[in-house]
């Protein structure tokens, strides 16, 4: 323990000196006449804290303690930054006799610590201390990519946080969670959820509003994780939502209706699986818009032979289901399933469709006979997980995080029409 011992004026004593001196009825220590509004005086002999001497730097693999040395004070109160802004959480004894953080420090950062005591008398102390923390001894190191990539997105957009080493033990999932903020501008709640050791999504508890700013950030580098692993850079991300823009297809109605801030803007008459190859019911999002697509049936193994260039294609699982224009069946269109997965429509419908929605927007299917759209490992399902199932898959939280079964990996197939 370091400390460097200097005598403190007893502010209660001095005071009563003053007033005899200055007569009856004049007060001379704060504007109320309390003795205990004096200045706070140098609290340096009343504790100490374990960080070291001189120009020597601290271990940032061990918890920052301050400790009473006098026995009559006690400590009151106790804030801990570092010169990136990040606050050290902490805990104060009951007696205030000790206080010790609860959060990890970063290595190779410079720490501002405020101190606040009383003495016996209960004149208040204080001192600033600053110190420096030394490099670690990780071999790894924890480095976060987040996506996608900066620009404007539709209301259903995830935050993806993809990491260079594999976090399995919840209670470092929890340090790494809890450095990965996101703020959104309206506000809106959302939480983490670990798709696999290596993934985190992240999604509001309902879409995000439109025309919204999300920013993303990392406190983790030079944190601790664990053994051997500290966190690393993370370069922030900024995107934005445009307007509210979602399809709903009726598999059994054979009918797209599309809105737009919640207001229908079109009806479109549409055509979607057959059976055997039914198109997937539940919340799929727009993964890219790619234009002129070759699909062919060698692509599914499907039975009966095609090869066709398609127009206006906008997928939306990785396994190739599109919306896209299908002149061959604008016939059955509004009135029958005869695709082998994919939504079609007419060319006309599908220009517009193309020039309408943009990356993260919703296109929804119900009352198909197909299976419902995974979560995750086929694009973004993440919306078919309702808020409360969503949260099980954060440290922070508790539950086991999901991600892809055997069964959702075999189903990714590619383009499918």
């Amino acid at each position: 323990m370091s400390h460097t011992a200097i005598s403190r004026p007893r502010a209660a004593v001095g005071c009563a000196l003053l007033v005899m001196a200055l007569g009856a009825g004049v007060t001379a220590c704060g504007s109320d006449g309390n003795p205990l509004s004096a200045r706070p005086y140098d609290a340096a002999d009343q504790i100490s804290f374990n960080t070291p001497d001189g120009h020597k730097k601290a271990d940032p693999d061990k918890p920052l303690e301050v400790v009473v040395e006098d026995s009559g004070g006690r400590i009151t109160d106790v804030t801990a930054h570092d010169a990136a802004g990040r606050h050290v959480a902490g805990e104060l004894a009951a007696d205030g006799s000790r206080w010790h953080s609860t959060s990890p420090l970063a290595a190779n950062a410079g720490y501002t610590v405020r101190v606040s005591t009383e003495d016996e008398d209960g004149a208040p102390g204080r001192k600033v201390l600053t110190f420096a923390t030394g490099k670690p001894a990780a071999k790894k190191r924890l480095d976060v990519t987040f996506g996608p990539e900066q620009g404007t997105y539709g209301v259903g957009q995830p935050i993806t946080a993809e990491l260079s080493q594999p976090v399995k033990d919840t209670a470092q999932r929890a340090v790494v969670e809890r450095a990965l903020r996101v703020s959104s501008t309206p506000a809106t709640d959302g939480a983490w959820h670990w798709v696999d050791d290596r993934k985190l999504h992240y999604r509001p508890k309902d879409y995000w509003p439109a025309q919204a700013t999300v920013q993303v950030r990392s406190n983790l580098e030079g944190i601790k994780i664990g053994d051997r692993m500290w966190g690393g850079r993370a370069k922030p991300l900024t995107i934005t939502t445009g307007d509210k823009v979602v399809a709903v297809t009726d598999a059994a109605a054979h009918r797209m209706t599309v809105y737009k801030n919640d207001e229908v803007v079109r009806e479109i008459p549409v055509t979607t699986g057959m059976p055997g190859y039914d198109t997937r019911n539940g919340v799929k999002v727009v993964l890219a818009k790619e234009g002129t697509v070759r699909m062919t049936s060698a692509s599914i193994g499907a039975s009966d032979f095609y090869d066709l260039v398609v127009h206006h294609s906008v997928r939306v699982t990785n396994s190739g289901e599109y919306v896209h224009a299908a002149p061959w069946s604008v016939g059955s269109q509004g009135y029958a399933n005869v695709s082998h997965g994919c939504t079609g429509m007419s060319t006309e419908n599908a220009a517009w469709f193309y020039e309408t929605v943009r990356e993260g927007d919703i296109v929804k299917v119900v009352n198909s006979a197909g299976d419902t759209m995974t979560p995750f490992g086929n694009g973004y399902g993440d919306w078919n997980l309702d808020w409360t199932k969503w949260r099980t898959g954060s440290a922070l939280v508790g539950g086991t995080p999901e991600g892809p079964t055997p069964a959702d990996r075999a189903r990714l197939r590619p383009q499918s029409v």
